[in-house]
């Protein structure tokens, strides 16, 4: 199975949301107010510092809405904006621009607000050489573009799905019996297509896993004292990386244990949407 792109899982993600919002009957309220000729100039705008992904999300609302109007981008996919920074200049019927204000502004904040809570964690552990990771759990449909903002915050992407990684995982490995025969059924039907990881939460199971010779580990919810011992057992046999329990709060302490990377199920399930709105600057009729 080929990933989806981003421009692929945005186009789609639009229509749903466009779908969604506008019913059968469409915008009632602005097509009831609005005359069918007036223009607006507007701006979209950060009302918080914040990281920015998912612009090209304004200009796909705007295409999708009958009467033309158009969208400057001024603040690029990765880029940083300060309070009341310029994200895009819109121009065009201000229908289409007050009908596609809500669905503009809910992909726009919902992806910078990962990307910002990506690139806080990023700088958190600056000069520790740790990689900063996402996980599955994301907003169910919006997989591909809660990742996307993951990497625009400078984090890196780990699995897509179940069908391009292999992660044993407790429960596997109850069902299975051991991680080594859990480990076992996976090679004699995978062969070396796909590196292994298996989640250990003991430093027994991590001794197990690496007689394996896995490729990497995932130590979850481990102390930081004890990521410390897991690191010196593992003596860069492979890759270790830390998940579970890791916040704002604790991950330079866990990122200074000399892991390789750190996963976060936060950034996609937790992070709060970055605040952003549409100042109207001038409406006119034709």
């Amino acid at each position: 199975m080929t990933p989806e792109a981003p421009a692929e899982a945005l186009a789609r993600a639009v229509s749903q949301a466009l779908a969604e919002d506008l019913g059968d009957l469409g915008d009632i309220t602005t097509t009831s107010i609005v005359p069918a000729d007036t223009t607006m100039t507007g701006v979209i705008r950060a009302r918080e510092p914040g990281r920015i992904a998912g612009v090209e999300a304004i200009s796909l609302v705007l295409s999708r809405l009958p009467d033309p109007a158009s969208a400057t981008i001024v603040a690029h996919d990765g880029s940083e904006v300060e309070v009341g920074g310029a994200v895009a200049l819109l121009s065009g019927s201000a229908r289409t621009l007050l009908t596609g204000e809500r669905v503009m502004l809910n992909l726009l904040g919902r992806l910078s607000g990962i990307a910002t809570a990506t690139a806080a964690i990023v700088r958190a552990v600056a000069g520790t050489g740790v990689a900063v990771k996402d996980t599955r759990k994301t907003t169910p449909g919006l997989r591909t573009l809660e990742k996307f903002a993951v990497g625009a915050g400078g984090g890196v992407n780990h699995r897509s799905g179940l069908y391009d990684a292999v992660l044993i995982k407790d429960n596997h490995i109850g069902v299975a019996g051991s991680i080594a025969a859990a480990v076992e059924r996976a090679r004699a039907r995978l062969g070396q297509r796909f590196p292994i990881q298996v989640e250990v939460d003991t430093l027994a199971q991590l001794e197990e896993a690496l007689a394996c010779q896995v490729a990497a580990v995932l130590l979850d919810n481990m102390s930081p004292e004890t990521l410390r011992f897991a690191v010196a057992i593992a003596g860069r046999r492979c890759h270790l990386e830390a998940s579970g329990g890791i916040t704002p709060a604790n991950v330079r302490d866990v990122a200074e244990t000399g892991v390789d990377s750190i996963s976060l199920g936060w950034l996609t399930h937790s992070a709060p949407a970055l605040d952003v709105g549409l100042d109207c600057e001038r409406a006119r009729d034709s």
